[in-house]
């Protein structure tokens, strides 16, 4: 999808992160790592550099707080050779709505949603401007389930698949690619950060299946990608459905079955 460019990849110092850095830098590309662990970080990047001789740079940062996102932010408008942006970073928790506390809450969301939205924000004018490069969005088949039973992530992660959808629409004729991924239960550190015992879930899929399906996806150019569905017509018919309803939503008056209240 992109010419040999450096890919700047967030939540990269474990799981999916980690991964899509092995599976860029054996494409021979240079990367940006970007995580809040330098042990790891500094561990990952010079295997990478030892094993397929790239250049892998680490950024220490937490995504939730203003001044570090914003520098990564900054990185990403200044920097040209940076032309694929993976916005891998992201967090779950226990618990129901109101069992779960604001603070927790609002982070989830400052680092599922907020970092995200703001890091595609930084770059896409100038990938717009060199007319090509590629967004990669984590974001989770939980976003389109509420039946899961996971409210708030879902709906981080919901608006992700919007956003990517988006931005697909708004950037692809500017040669931007925009692709969401959309995993289901994934065998990562984020079950053991929200306190869920991923050894006893069935259904798990491992870290590095989902990023080779999910680079399957990127290579064929699909604006969405979800890995566990094996009836990809089921999301076809799902986005004709909902594309058939556009017509019907620019009326005058309300719909017959609301101009009556009493019956």
């Amino acid at each position: 999808m992109t010419d040999n460019v450096t890919v700047l990849i967030t939540g990269a110092s474990t799981g999916i992160g980690a991964i899509y850095a092995d599976r860029f830098a054996s494409r021979g590309h240079n990367l940006v790592l970007v995580a809040r662990d330098a042990a790891r970080l500094e561990a990952l990047a010079k295997k990478l550099q030892a094993q397929y001789g790239v250049e892998a740079e680490i950024i220490l940062a937490d995504l939730t707080q203003a001044g570090e996102l914003d520098a990564v932010a900054q990185r990403l408008r200044d920097d040209r050779r940076i032309g694929v942006l993976v916005n891998n970073a992201g967090m779950s928790l226990s618990g129901s709505f109101i069992s779960q506390t604001s603070a927790d809450i609002n982070r989830m969301v400052a680092l599922n949603l907020s970092a995200a939205l703001t890091l595609a924000h930084a770059v896409a004018p100038r990938l717009a401007a060199a007319g090509k490069g590629s967004i990669i969005n984590l974001s989770s088949v939980v976003g389109l389930a509420p039946e899961f039973g996971m409210t708030v992530y879902g709906a981080t992660k919901a608006f992700i698949l919007f956003l990517s959808q988006g931005l697909s629409i708004e950037l692809g004729p500017q040669g931007v690619y925009v692709q969401a991924v959309l995993p289901a239960a994934t065998r990562t550190e984020i079950w053991q950060r929200s306190g869920v015992d991923v050894n006893a879930m069935s259904g798990v899929m491992d870290a590095d299946e989902l990023v080779d399906a999910a680079l399957v996806g990127y290579d064929r150019g699909e604006p969405v990608t979800i890995p566990p569905l094996y009836d990809e017509h089921q999301w076809t018919v799902n986005e004709q459905s909902r594309q058939a309803m556009l017509p019907g939503f620019s009326q005058q008056h309300p719909a017959p079955r609301y101009r009556n209240s009493s019956e």
